[in-house]
Order: C-alpha cells, then structure tokens, then sequence
C-alpha cells in the first residue's frame, strides 16, 4: 500500500516538476500541447490536400517549426517591454505595406508580398493582425476607460491605416481581420453602447462605400456568388460548390485518408489552402470537422482563461483581442467554406497552406504565453 502511495506521489512529483519548468521558460503547457496537436493534423491533411506533395509538406512543417522558435522567444519578452515597443511596431508595419505598394511582389493578380530572392518572401499584412492590436491596447490602456471621443478617433485613425493599405493589395480577407482585432480591443476597453449602437447603424452605408469604392469586381462577385452560387455553376459558383459536395459526400465517418475524389481528381480548388476543411470533411467526414472544432474550441478556452487572469489592462485588453480574432479566423474560413459566408480569402488557422500566417498565429500564441507566464511577476512589482 505504501508502495503504491510513493509511486503515485513520485508521478505526482513529475508532474508538478515539468509544469515548474515550462513556467520556467514561460511555456503554457495547455497552450503548446493544442498548438503541436493542431499543427499535426494539418501537416495530415495537407499531404492529402496538396496531392502528396511532399515539398509543400516540407515547407510547411519548415515554417511551423519557425513559429514554434518565434512564440518561445516572444514568450519570454515582460507584456510591459511590449506595450512600450507596439508603437514603433505598428510604424515598421505600416512603412513595409507602403514598401508593398511600391515595390511589392505580384503573384496571381494580387501584390501582397515582399519578396527577397534566395532570403525571404514574406506578407507584412499579417503582422499587422498582431501589431494593431498591440498599439491599440498600449494606446488605450494608458488613459482612463472607457475610451473617450477623442481616444475612439484616434484609434479608428490607427485601424483603418493600415485596413485601407492591405484593401488595396488587394487582399479583403486579411484587411477585415486587422480591422476586427482593433475593433476587439476597443471594445474590451468598454466602448459606450451609443458608440456600439453607431457602429451598428453604420454598417450599411459603409458596406455600400466599400462596395462601390473599395471592393473589386472578382470581390463583388464573390458576394453575389454566395447569394445564388447555381446562378453560375461552372464560373464564379464553381468554388462554392464543389465544397460543399465535397463535404457531403464525406457523410459521417468520411472516406477515409489519400481517398477524396474532389480533391485529388482537381474539382476542388485551393484545395491546400482556404478550402482544406472540405478535403477534411471529405475524407474524414463530419466526426472529423467535429474533433478539428473540439481541438480550437479547447484552445480558445483556454486563451480566454489567460485573458481573465492577465494582470494588466494592457495584457487582458491584447489577449482578448488575440483570442477573440482567431476565433473570427476560425468562424469565416469555415462560414465561406460551408456557404454559409461569402468567400472572403481567409485560411483556416494551422491548417491551410501559408509560411507568413503560421509564423503570425504562433507568435500571436507566444504573446498569450507571456501574458499568463509573467503575472506573478508583474502582481508582486
């Protein structure tokens, strides 16, 4: 009896020693075992989805391990020496989407990226899906709250900067996610309802000024192919289509792995990129999307948990703001994808292909991890 009583205690002891250390090196161990189990299966579905393609594989799984290096060292960095340095960020990310403008690589109708031959090719927008909201929560946690007027303008200044640089890319997906995460931290910063209410009723005639001022025509067509995708089936509503078929041919338990027909037979297009939760559907049917949901459903809860214990108002209102888009990440790629949202070009987080999106989303995670492991420290200072 006291054998097994030391034996339980010693495994009790390990335990609590391995969570020592990664508080240590200000890991969350809840946070990195979802993150290395989503990474997992979207290098599993991406071998399937790109055709075993095993380049792509490489280089997937080459980025993943760079985002993983890149959330440690952020990890280790005090939320204070962030708040102090976000302006000076949000600068740099702004001065390299104008470098986007000007000098930008072009690929497939779009400049998005800067691209260094033989060292880097790299989309500065998605940095600013961490950087807006850092200078907005730095901003916005130096003054009284809720924000004034004169704070909310100012604010809306530092949104829409770059919202418009990255519209005009053209990249609409991406630009509404850096818009939703600034918008996020003003209202965890306890946005008054009136201003709420405005928004709200505003919502209309700026969707008409985007329409006819921003948007493009392949955009506005997008937005009427969601309206009546079989209005043209083997053009615009091709897309839509194929993924839903693709994910009700999956039926409950799916095809099984390397088996899906419209992927591999090429009916389904970016297959590998916004458009791999269909192959996932397919293969593995709806218990897989379902386990897939389970694992982000898991890690947004637990970034909630860090949002409520961070000790600062500049940690829970960049936390919150964090947890809140990547759950918007998560709800439009598979809105669009299901047709229950138009096709706005937003990937599904550590699972569709992109090296610059991986390494943002992680680092995005190293912030969380540094904001919970540094509370202690902060409460006692």
């Amino acid at each position: 009896m006291s054998r097994g009583f030391d034996r339980e205690l010693s495994e009790g002891d390990v335990l609590r020693r391995r969570a020592s250390i990664l508080q240590r090196v200000h890991i969350d161990g809840w946070l990195l075992f979802l993150l290395l189990m989503l990474g997992a299966i979207g290098l599993f579905v991406l071998y399937s989805a790109s055709g075993k393609d095993e380049s792509l594989l490489i280089k997937q799984a080459t980025s993943f391990g760079l985002g993983l290096g890149v959330m440690v060292v952020v990890a280790q960095l005090d939320p204070r020496y962030m708040a102090n340095w976000s302006a000076l960020l949000y600068i740099i990310g702004v001065v390299l989407l104008v470098v986007v403008e000007v000098i930008g690589h072009n690929a497939m109708g779009a400049t998005r990226w800067i691209n260094i031959p033989g060292v880097v090719r790299f989309q500065p927008a998605e940095l600013m899906k961490v950087f807006v909201p850092m200078t907005l929560a730095w901003y916005i946690s130096r003054h009284n709250l809720p924000p004034s007027f004169k704070r909310i303008v100012i604010s809306a200044l530092l949104i829409v900067v770059p919202f418009v640089l990255i519209a005009r890319q053209p990249d609409l997906g991406t630009a509404l996610l850096v818009l939703v995460s600034g918008v996020f931290v003003l209202f965890l910063g306890g946005l008054r309802w009136r201003w709420i209410l405005g928004a709200i009723a505003a919502v209309v005639p700026v969707a008409l000024c985007m329409w006819i001022f921003v948007m493009r025509q392949y955009q506005k067509q997008r937005v009427l192919t969601f309206l009546n995708p079989e209005s043209d089936p083997l053009g615009s509503g091709w897309n839509i289509i194929q993924s839903k078929a693709a994910i009700g041919s999956g039926g409950v338990f799916g095809k099984g792995w390397l088996m899906g027909t419209q992927s591999h037979l090429d009916f389904l297009p970016e297959s590998h990129t916004d458009f791999i939760i269909a192959v996932l559907g397919e293969e593995f049917g709806l218990v897989g999307i379902c386990m897939l949901l389970l694992v982000y459903l898991l890690l947004i809860a637990r970034a909630m948990v860090i949002t409520l214990q961070a000790q600062t108002v500049f940690g829970k209102l960049l936390a919150g703001s964090i947890t809140f888009t990547f759950f918007i990440y998560v709800f439009v790629n598979v809105g669009m994808v299901s047709g229950l949202l138009p096709v706005v070009g937003v990937p599904l987080p550590f699972i569709s292909y992109g090296g610059t999106s991986l390494v943002t989303l992680l680092s995005g995670f190293g912030i969380l991890m540094a904001i919970h492991t540094h509370r202690k420290w902060i409460a006692q200072s």
